[in-house]
């Protein structure tokens, strides 16, 4: 019975693990580009439960078994949903989206002043002087590996990410995808990072100037989901408040006998 409240309690965890995800979720619907976490759920490995002392055995000689049981579930891990979402026209020369696969590439400074590579699908540029940053300050990474500097001039890029200021070629935006996105790993500011298995590929997608990617989280699944998770955690709650109170009644039966 005590191991009923450990699995229960297990499974409110795991509930509100999932609850904080949905509630993330929901907060970013309208962030730019913004791609949507789950949570996958593991079971702990099944154990064989013997009868041990009991007298009943002696009649086979050894112990019985019962059956097998697991101790409930737990967090696996928490995998980003990296589906496109809808492109929304802006019409806005530094706003750029990418229609398929694939990420712009930016410099990141951190607080020492060494600067790392991170991928983004929010194409939210503006312009400081003559670089090309985002909305956050990351600098924007051309094809060459140097920081995109745009003169002055009315700014152009096709397709294929090439950059124009008056019609003159400037650079072209670097573009990169990954074999298995799943090696990514969320950074601040709507940004990834590599991990040790993440393989680099031919980005597939094409640049589309004048316009941003949305959001791929549906908010009203995002809500059914809530009332779900809200479901079952309410339902290991009151598994435990039953087991609790068992407990209890046996508890003072024992003491009445005597």
């Amino acid at each position: 019975m005590v191991r009923g409240l450990y699995a229960a309690n297990l499974g409110m965890t795991v509930q509100m693990k999932r609850m904080d995800v949905v509630s993330n979720n929901i907060a970013n619907v309208n962030t730019t580009a913004f791609k949507k976490d789950s949570v996958a759920t593991q079971s702990f490995a099944e154990e064989l439960m013997k009868r041990l002392d009991d007298p009943g055995t002696r009649l086979y000689g050894h112990a019985v078994n019962v059956g097998k049981f697991t101790s409930g579930v737990f967090v696996d891990t928490v995998f980003t949903n990296f589906s496109s979402g809808p492109m929304r026209i802006t019409e806005n020369a530094l706003d750029l989206a990418i229609d398929g696969d694939g990420f712009f590439v930016v410099q990141v400074a951190d607080n020492r002043g060494r600067v790392s590579e991170k991928y983004t699908r929010d194409g939210t540029f503006t312009l400081a002087g003559d670089r090309l940053l985002t909305r956050d300050g990351a600098r924007v990474v051309g094809a060459d590996g140097s920081p995109v500097v745009i003169p002055e001039g009315f700014v152009s890029i096709d397709n294929n990410g090439a950059v124009f200021a008056d019609g003159e070629y400037v650079n072209t935006l670097k573009l990169v995808d990954f074999k298995d996105k799943s090696t990514l790993r969320s950074a601040r500011d709507n940004m990834y990072v590599t991990t040790a298995d993440s393989e680099f590929i031919e980005a597939k997608g094409l640049v589309v100037q004048g316009a941003l990617e949305g959001s791929n989280v549906n908010s009203a699944l995002e809500m059914v989901d809530m009332i779900t998770i809200n479901r079952a955690y309410e339902a290991n709650q009151r598994a435990i408040l039953t087991i609790d109170a068992t407990l209890g009644r046996a508890v003072n039966d024992l003491a009445n006998k005597k």
